[in-house]
């Protein structure tokens, strides 16, 4: 577990130092912002219905797909990828740390930056507080939410640098597979009996986030995220550890 910290502490201090970590920010809290204003001006016009602002920002809109997207992508896409290209995945491979703690470390870094990107929107809870009545339960479900789906396209994301040398190939391949995640529930609307669509519907991360912006926490979607999760990191462990004996 030691060499585990030591990469996380490692990595975690390379998002807080590197140039690109904080233009995704800057990127990010950008969009969020004015994504979060337009919601209140849509909102605020008396001919437009009535409806709770936080819950178009948790989900009910593809601006937060995107922006969930784009975070996968590009957070990880140098996690394991540019240690591969500059040779010192094989430094690090000598000492006492196995790859299974690699991967953890680098992917425990990717998450606490990725919450750390989410933390500033906290103020919008505030803003609302001092006009309208908030309800605190659907909040914390919908950030716990947010962490959960993040938590699971940074995995994707982990598993994808792993697999290429190339930073942009490794975000082309993660860009890819989130999209498929992204898009099993559209695909359950087009399945064909009762099995098939309750599979898909269990796999639907749009219901899944617009359930916790209602309030709704449903364990069996955190497990789903949980074993998903252990998944990809255990891909990227397997291919962190073939190209090893490359």
């Amino acid at each position: 577990m030691s060499g585990a910290l030591a990469v996380f502490g490692r990595e975690l201090r390379a998002y807080f130092f590197s140039p690109l970590a904080w233009v995704i920010a800057t990127f990010f809290l950008l969009v969020q912002g004015y994504y979060f204003a337009l919601i209140v001006a849509f909102l605020a016009n008396p001919m437009m219905p009535a409806g709770q602002p936080l819950e178009l920002f948790f989900g009910q809109t593809i601006f937060t797909w995107l922006v969930l997207i784009f975070a996968g992508t590009f957070l990880t896409m140098r996690l394991i990828s540019e240690e591969l290209r500059s040779g010192t995945i094989e430094t690090l491979m000598t000492s006492p740390v196995s790859e299974t703690m690699v991967v953890l470390g680098k992917y425990a870094a990717a998450l606490v930056f990725y919450l750390f990107l989410w933390a500033p929107t906290l103020v919008y809870v505030a803003i609302l507080r001092a006009f309208i009545p908030v309800d605190p339960g659907p909040i914390a479900a919908s950030y716990l939410g947010i962490a959960g789906i993040g938590a699971l396209f940074l995995a994707i994301g982990t598993f994808a640098s792993a697999t290429s040398k190339n930073q942009i190939v490794a975000a082309v391949i993660s860009f890819f597979l989130l999209l498929v995640f992204f898009s099993l529930g559209l695909v359950g609307n087009l399945a064909r009996g009762e099995t098939a669509r309750r599979i898909f519907d269990h796999v639907d991360l749009w219901e899944h986030m617009d359930g916790f912006a209602r309030g709704i926490v449903d364990t069996r979607r955190l497990v789903y995220y949980a074993t998903t999760v252990g998944f990809f990191l255990f891909l990227a462990t397997r291919a962190l550890r073939a190209r090893k004996w490359r």
